[in-house]
């Protein structure tokens, strides 16, 4: 009988597993029941995040930075526009920081601003009011010549708040824009109605004197222009007088 009795619960145990695996359970889950009804809880919270930069990164703060990252930086605007870049050069103390256009084609392999005949104008011009290169401040609104000779309007916009920064922390008494592009970028006119007056240039509260006129490749091409030119350079003579 005892047998039999074994017999009988076995049976009924492999009756209950087949009505569950009918029922379609197959697999244990836990020893616990499970509410699969039950709502499932919230997403959790992403953890928080920097918030993402914007925009350009900040400016050196310093002269002697802001001239190490123009002559190395790779996130200068013309990094990939050439090997050869042209920076600075002459006395940041002179009082006079005159900004010219981009280098010439010939200016990268003589390793300096306004080389060759163009060069030799230049120096003339310095030297009718009693400066040389030694004695003023001469900075490239870029120091690399991009391909084309034309700047993106998204470079030119960047080149000019590098070259207003650069003015304040030169703090020349006043500032000599040599051409079209420079005259755009610091003052917002053209070099036809900036010249022959002066301008202010107003950057982070720092107010400089501005006198436009013509680059000397363009007084080259056109002497005509010289005379023009000569009443531009007057303003910075009376004003080194003054």
């Amino acid at each position: 009988m005892q047998g039999d009795r074994t017999l009988i619960a076995a049976d009924a145990a492999l009756s209950v597993l087949g009505w569950w695996q009918d029922a379609g359970v197959d697999v244990a889950i836990s020893e616990t029941p499970t509410d699969w009804l039950a709502p499932a809880p919230p997403p959790a919270a992403p953890a928080p995040s920097s918030p993402a930069r914007s925009g350009p990164p900040p400016l050196p703060d310093s002269l002697a930075a802001l001239t190490a990252w123009l002559a190395e930086g790779d996130d200068v605007p013309e990094a990939q526009w050439g090997p050869v870049r042209i920076g600075p050069s002459g006395d940041p103390a002179s009082g006079l920081m005159i900004l010219s256009d981009i280098p010439d084609p010939e200016d990268a392999a003589a390793g300096q601003l306004y080389s060759g005949s163009v060069g030799l104008l230049f120096d003339r011009m310095l030297a009718a009011i009693g400066r040389d290169r030694a004695s003023v401040y001469l900075v490239p609104l870029a120091s690399v010549r991009p391909p084309g000779g034309r700047v993106d309007a998204a470079s030119a916009a960047r080149l000019a708040d590098i070259a207003r920064h650069h003015i304040v922390l030169a703090r020349p008494k006043r500032v000599l824009l040599m051409g079209q592009a420079p005259s755009r970028a610091l003052l917002g006119m053209d070099l036809r109605v900036a010249r022959e007056k002066k301008c202010s240039i107003n950057q982070a509260g720092v107010t400089v004197e501005a006198i436009a006129t013509y680059a000397p490749r363009f007084l080259l091409e056109r002497p005509v222009a010289k005379a023009d030119a000569w009443k531009d350079l007057q303003l910075v003579l009376n004003g080194d007088e003054a």
